[in-house]
């Protein structure tokens, strides 16, 4: 999949040099707009560049490539939700770095830092093949694959066609642990997703985190997520950015993966936020249907009980992104539980 040196060299020279951040329209409520590639945006780790070619196209995938001082021979790939990037795995990252871990965390193509296509079918298989591709190409034979939200249902659909290359396979708060249209939320096409995009405004942005990644409380800190996203939203690459997350959307929709959750063959942790409800499509289903959507403290359970040698911890307190809004009581349990699992 890797292109010759010179023509990857020709082909990303354009992108090589970032554009600086911008300030936004005063009355817009975004403080900085960032590019197509979120140029402009600080990320905690030096990011590199993975090019190469897919569906008959020269992309470039960004990842972090985080090296122990002390390793424990063990890696890790840490895979981003919808609505995030590699840079919200920040104090995961931290965290497995201090502890021994190689942490790898890219950024799928149409999203955050990576080529954002004009032509591409999104799958999670695709997806999960770019992944496999970048790993190899880093020499990582072996990983446990971590993924939040989104990224959860990439984890999986990672481990069910690379078992003998995944160590473990871990979920935060994976989406995708119900069959949306299956149970009565009307289908989409992808003009209508993108309408959707098209209405986001870092307000709604804000409240939505607020709601449902944090279970209703707000720090300050949060606000930084907020602005990465809604910063590339009011960028001068939005309508593309737009386009790559109604077609990301309608992949999660479309793909449920929790209906092969029995092939796992894989040890897998489940870390669940019990306050979260996200659900793809809530909004467009039926009113008495939307708030049976989306309730994990059943849909966990559920998942545990189809995936063989799955283990099931759960934060009560704790909305959609338990990383994030516990960082320190969601580490301490995970690298607890990564030590067992083998």
């Amino acid at each position: 999949m890797r292109l010759a040196p010179l023509f990857a060299a020709l082909l990303l020279a354009p992108l090589a040099a970032p554009a600086q951040a911008q300030q936004a329209a005063p009355d817009s409520g975004v403080g900085q707009t960032y590019g197509p590639r979120l140029e402009g945006f600080a990320y905690p780790f030096p990011t590199a560049e993975f090019a190469f070619t897919s569906q008959r196209q020269p992309l470039a995938m960004s990842y972090m490539d985080i090296r122990p001082e002390r390793p424990n021979g063990r890696s890790i790939v840490l895979l981003h939700g919808k609505n995030f990037c590699g840079a919200t795995w920040e104090t995961t990252i931290e965290a497995l770095r201090d502890n021994g871990w190689r942490v790898v965390v890219p950024d799928q193509i149409g999203f955050c830092r990576s080529s954002k296509p004009q032509g591409y079918q999104f799958t999670l298989h695709q997806l999960a093949a770019n992944t496999h591709a970048l790993l190899n190409e880093l020499g990582i034979r072996r990983a446990v694959v971590m993924g939040h939200s989104m990224g959860g249902m990439l984890a999986a659909r990672y481990a069910l066609m690379y078992p003998e290359q995944t160590e473990g396979l871990v979920m935060v708060n994976p989406i995708g642990l119900e069959d949306w249209e299956a149970a009565g939320v009307p289908h989409q096409t992808v003009d209508q997703w993108f309408a959707s995009e098209q209405r986001t405004s870092v307000e709604s942005i804000r409240a939505y985190q607020r709601s449902t990644y944090y279970a209703g409380s707000w720090e300050p800190r949060y606000e930084r997520w907020v602005q990465m996203q809604a910063g590339m939203y009011a960028g001068p690459g939005r309508e593309q950015v737009l386009w790559n997350q109604a077609q990301a959307s309608d992949m999660v929709f479309t793909q449920p993966v929790l209906h092969h959750f029995p092939e796992i063959r894989v040890p897998t942790l489940l870390m669940i936020g019990d306050k979260d409800n996200t659900a793809i499509g809530k909004a467009a289903a039926p009113r008495e249907l939307q708030p049976k959507l989306g309730n994990y403290p059943e849909l966990a359970p559920r998942a545990h009980e189809a995936i063989p040698n799955s283990k099931l911890v759960r934060f009560a307190d704790l909305g959609h992104s338990p990383q994030i809004q516990a960082p320190q009581r969601f580490h301490q349990s995970l690298l607890q539980e990564l030590s067992a699992l083998r």
